[in-house]
């Protein structure tokens, strides 16, 4: 051990991710910054990537703006800021066009983000060799990472066969991403060994949720075989679903004899007090207070630390949903930590049955979205895998990636039965280039394709997201949302009481829900049949919404949305209800015709509304 140095990484960004919904504004991001600067102990920041642009859309702010003024005061100072990149699935939940990934790794650069640290949910070597060369071609450290979890599958040599294949490849570094925090410190000590063994001057970065409690032990053992940076948290978002704080991880490797920075207490408090202060204007009423402490209940089910923020909140949105059914049926309430535990013991069932994929982004929120519909279809008496959303359909099939396992046979022939192929080619081949038709919509529009084409970008990346925020819903929404949550509490609001988003209006004697939008409108809100009252009138068998959400009618624009008129068949995508970040489909259930469409496009809806109307 000598006195080697080991550096330390702030995940700013992971560090709210992983206690809730939203990350902070860029005023308050810039706020901070010089304070994490002043605190002298890092030499690396997470300042964006993953969600952060998504949730950025959704309050309403420009994350190109954000990440170029957040980045900045880092480079003047020359700490290295990364970000997290989902290889296949760029910044979002479900796969990306390869002239988009091209694009995303151009703009990031120019943005000001030094590295792309790259995972794929699944370990396909695939899905990651693409972004080593486009993070290179940019001028961008390309950090690839393995998703630590723990299986039979997933041995020491396991993992130092994938960073042997990673390096060949090009990787500038490699991440040991242990984003449940259940990776087992003797096994983690080991493969770092035996990385730095093939490659003794590869930069290792090791990355760790405190949850479920081996995450200091990991650090100490990652460190004694030649981790060079480790990823750290600052209270009050330290610990918990989050990372240990920096202080711990400094004394204790400090006292284990290796060369570490010195901490700025006084910046340190800082930084803590100015967190503090976010959470208290508005972030805090999106962290979920079981996200704060360890749970070693988290072992068996291996939820990451980054995904426990959002599944606190699609836990107490789908218990209320759950229950409400329960009453109309007589039956007794569930408790959130009876539906918790129901939920943590079905994820451990069915992880094996699909493939044993590393649960982090997007297949964690695959698997645990899978057995939260399992247990709420079984709570009503229904039978397990009853519904499965494409986008799970798409992991399971093989098509997002190669899974690590097999698939179990009752799910082999339910593939079977529904007339779903599995599919071992290049995923990225399932998913052609798309950006010369945002570029075209975008001139439509009239919308600018921004410096270094940065809005272009954000327009392919995440389209119903930044419809949304360009047209003023993303805010209003958001506004609504907070201004409830502070009245929940007896908060008065920060911000004006907002206008109403809609309003229900009534035409002999039939109700009707108008969308009212303020701001820049998307070209097609204004002209799209679907959101008008007439096509919200007539006779046919009612289609319900068969779980809470919001709804669309369709999830990308590739699709063609179903419109009053059309002929549907047995099978047929009628529209999707987004929940926990996945689009579910709604399909007919038998031949008809669509005489009324009664839920608008991006409305909240509840389980058993009516959406639509089909004549047989």
């Amino acid at each position: 051990m000598g006195n080697r140095e080991v550096k330390f990484s702030l995940v700013f960004r992971d560090m709210w991710q992983s206690a809730g919904k939203y990350v902070p504004r860029v005023d308050q991001l810039i706020k901070v910054a010089p304070a994490i600067i002043r605190m002298g102990c890092f030499d690396r920041v997470e300042t964006n990537g993953g969600g952060f642009e998504q949730v950025n859309l959704l309050f309403g702010e420009n994350p190109n703006n954000a990440v170029r003024q957040w980045t900045k005061p880092f480079h003047e100072v020359g700490i290295q800021t990364h970000m997290l990149d989902r290889a296949l699935n760029g910044l979002r939940m479900s796969p990306v066009p390869a002239d988009v990934r091209r694009l995303f790794y151009k703009v990031k650069k120019a943005q000001g983000t030094d590295i792309a640290r790259t995972f794929c949910g699944l370990n396909d070597i695939r899905n990651i060799a693409p972004s080593i060369q486009y993070a290179k071609d940019a001028g961008m450290i390309s950090q690839c990472s393995m998703c630590i979890t723990h299986s039979p599958i997933h041995t020491v040599e396991y993992y130092v066969n994938m960073a042997k294949q990673l390096i060949d490849l090009g990787a500038d570094e490699i991440c040991l991403k242990d984003m449940a925090g259940i990776g087992r410190p003797e096994t983690l000590g080991k493969i770092c060994a035996g990385i730095k063994a093939y490659k003794e001057d590869i930069v290792i970065q090791y990355h760790s949720h405190a949850g479920p409690g081996f995450n200091m032990a990991s650090i100490l053992e990652v460190c004694k075989n030649g981790c060079d940076y480790i990823d750290t948290a600052v209270a009050p978002l330290s610990w918990g679903t989050g990372h240990a704080d920096i202080l711990a991880v400094q004394a204790m490797l400090k006292d284990a004899g290796f060369k570490v920075k010195e901490i700025n207490m006084a910046a340190y408090m800082e930084v803590r007090t100015q967190i503090q202060e976010m959470m208290d204007d508005f972030l805090g009423f999106y962290c979920n207070p079981l996200n704060r402490i360890n749970n070693s209940l988290l072992i068996a089910p291996g939820l990451p630390g980054g995904m426990m923020g959002s599944l606190m909140a699609d836990l107490e949105t789908n218990l209320e949903s759950l229950n409400k059914w329960k009453n109309k049926h007589g039956q007794p309430e569930l408790s959130e930590d009876d539906l918790l535990v129901k939920l943590f013991d079905e994820v451990a069932y069915i992880w094996p049955k699909v493939g044993y994929p590393c649960l982090v982004t997007p297949f964690s929120q695959y698997v645990k979205n899978l057995a939260l519909m399992n247990v709420i279809q079984m709570e009503k008496g229904k039978e397990r895998w009853s519904m499965i959303a494409d986008d799970i359909w798409d992991m399971i099939l093989g098509k997002a990636g190669r899974l690590p396992g097999e698939v179990a046979p009752e799910i082999k022939k339910l593939a079977e039965q529904q007339g779903r192929i599995f599919s071992d080619t290049d995923p990225q081949t399932n998913y052609p280039d798309e950006l010369d038709k945002y570029k075209k919509l975008m001139m439509e529009k009239g919308w600018d394709l921004g410096q270094d084409d940065e809005e272009l970008f954000e327009y392919a990346m995440h389209p119903s997201q930044y419809e949304a925020y360009k047209s003023g819903k993303a805010k209003d929404d958001f506004i609504a949302d907070l201004e409830k949550r502070r009245n929940e509490t007896n908060q008065p609001t920060k911000d004006s009481v907002p206008q109403p988003e809609t309003i229900t209006v009534t035409v002999n004697g039939q109700s009707f829900k108008v969308d009212i939008a303020y701001g820049e409108v998307p070209a097609e809100s204004t002209t799209d049949n679907v959101n008008s009252p007439i096509a919200q009138s007539g006779e046919g068998e009612e289609i319900l919404a068969p779980l809470e959400g919001k709804f669309y009618l369709t999830k990308n624009t590739q699709e063609t949305p179903k419109k009053v008129g059309d002929k549907v068949s047995v099978g047929d995508t009628l529209g999707y209800i987004e929940a926990m970040k996945t689009y579910n489909a709604i399909r007919a259930e038998f031949d008809g015709v669509i005489t009324a469409i009664i839920a608008t496009p991006g409305d909240s809806i509840e389980e058993d509304d009516v959406i639509m109307k089909i004549a047989k």
